[in-house]
């Protein structure tokens, strides 16, 4: 696995296809979560730019927090990040899994 080794990609693809770098991701003083901007911390973990311990310590963010962004884009894609559709997502889910 990536996270195990000490040799990190300098970028990764974003959600929207676009290179993300250290840089260009949101800044650790983030308040406003907007959809791209978890995206972009969830993509950044998958491809191995930032530990999911990095990404809470940095944004401040719990484990159980992040780890529902990344439940969420799996299951819904970015759509699925949307707060006021999180109920929605998650009964559709809940459906699916019935049938």
């Amino acid at each position: 696995m990536i996270e195990n080794q000490k040799i990190r990609p300098a970028q990764v693809i974003g959600p929207l296809g676009e290179p993300l770098t250290l840089d260009s991701l949101p800044p650790a003083s983030t308040t406003r979560w907007v959809v791209r901007r978890k995206a972009e911390v969830v993509a950044a973990v998958n491809g191995g730019l930032l530990t999911v311990d990095e990404v809470c310590e940095r944004y401040g963010l719990t484990l159980e927090e992040f780890a529902g962004w990344q439940r969420s884009i799996d299951r819904s894609g970015m759509p699925g990040l949307r707060v006021t559709r999180i109920q929605h997502y998650r009964d559709l889910y809940e459906r699916q899994q019935r049938f």
